[in-house]
């Protein structure tokens, strides 16, 4: 029986797009984290993506969300089908009754709040972390200010505003301007206790892995450019896998076989991060716009030697001391120097690097702290709705 002096369980829908990448990663760890402190937690999602990969973590978290998971198509980029996923985000609240509406990402952010606007004096709360979306798409074009004007307009049906890097925090600042009314909070994601655990290399086959979405923001086009400049400037030919899928893959592939290299590189579709990293020495992260990867936080809590490129909020996962490894982001001659300069490095002087980023990782990106900020962070919210 629950003491009357413990807070209630609350009954949580996170609502979002597309059951893949960081953006996924994050809601299962809040969503799993939530259910174990006793709280009533649904999803709200797209249909259409994530594959078998998300059908069997669904299937897997069924007996936890007690709430369910609800699917329903969307799309990418603005077009009618939002109407109709609109319709059933609407329907899906109305029946569910929450405590907390937590959108994430642009598309979530639209279809959990936009019902807000219209009830000023709403029971629930709603939270917004936009991880990186809309913020990091062509900044400065036509599109990106419509998307930043829908963004100024929804502000004023949030509740809550929870970034997961200071990065995200400063561009929502930058192009939105200080939130005058509501509650904002830097709350970093975090990693389990488990994924600290040091990989092992013994059986490593490849020298290099890319593990990530084939798009143009990952710069996966400038890793491929700077293995050709390798071959052919230096005459090395480090074996890569390239481990992930998405919308640029056929384009990547067939730029390997133009610039030559396609003898090195291995494509496989994504699987668990733990078993890629055993299987390659090094990892890669040519990105040209992050927010703050699990890609790399679970990589660096591995202790897995590491490039990466000083995007988004990539800078904080490294910290002071570690920061001035990271290199320009898309500069094949600069990434092809920093490949060719990691792989001749002693690996246990690589090793030791890891190790001694794995440690701060440690110190500053814990899961449990996340849970714990995220919950805390919507209990204030409530209290102050509670006010209104």
């Amino acid at each position: 029986m629950t003491d009357a002096a413990e807070p209630r369980p609350l009954r949580i829908l996170h609502v979002f797009r597309a059951p893949l990448g960081g953006l996924f990663r994050h809601v299962l760890d809040v969503a799993r984290g939530q259910c174990e402190r006793g709280h009533a937690v649904g999803i709200f999602c797209d249909a259409n993506t994530g594959g078998q990969r998300a059908t069997d973590v669904f299937r897997e978290l069924s007996g936890q969300l007690t709430l369910g998971v609800t699917r329903v198509p969307m799309s990418r980029y603005p077009s009618l089908a939002d109407a109709k996923a609109q319709l059933s985000a609407i329907s899906l609240q109305r029946r569910l009754a929450p405590d907390v509406v937590h959108c994430h990402g642009s598309k979530g952010g639209v279809y959990g709040r936009l019902p807000a606007l219209l009830s000023p004096r709403r029971r629930y709360i709603t939270a917004y972390t936009p991880h990186g979306g809309s913020f990091n798409y062509k900044p400065g074009s036509t599109e990106h200010k419509v998307y930043m004007s829908v963004e100024r307009l929804l502000e004023r049906a949030t509740d809550l505003f929870l970034f997961e890097s200071r990065f995200i925090a400063g561009r929502f600042e930058a192009y939105i301007g200080h939130p005058p009314r509501t509650d904002h909070r830097i709350v970093l994601n975090g990693v389990s206790d488990a994924e600290f655990e040091p990989i092992d290399h013994g059986e490593s086959r490849f020298d290099l892995l890319y593990l990530g979405e084939l798009r143009s923001a990952k710069g996966v086009d400038t890793l491929i450019d700077a293995l050709a400049l390798l071959r052919r400037r230096d005459g090395l030919t480090p074996r890569i896998l390239i481990v992930g899928s998405g919308p640029d893959e056929a384009e990547l592939r067939q730029m390997t076989l133009e610039r030559g290299i396609a003898d090195q590189c291995v494509f496989e579709p994504p699987g668990p991060i733990r078993k890629a990293l055993a299987r390659a020495h090094v990892m890669v992260l040519p990105s040209r716009a992050e927010s703050l990867p699990y890609v790399i936080l679970e990589a660096a809590a591995a202790a897995q030697p590491l490039i990466s490129t000083d995007v988004g909020g990539i800078g904080e996962i490294y910290g002071s001391r570690h920061s001035s490894r990271l290199i320009k982001a898309n500069d094949p001659a600069i990434l092809a120097e920093a490949i060719r300069s990691m792989l001749a490095t002693p690996e246990a002087e690589r090793l030791a690097q890891a190790v001694d980023l794995a440690a701060h990782v440690r110190e500053n990106f814990r899961l449990d702290s996340m849970v714990d900020g995220v919950i805390h962070a919507y209990r204030d919210a409530m209290a102050a709705r509670c006010t209104i």
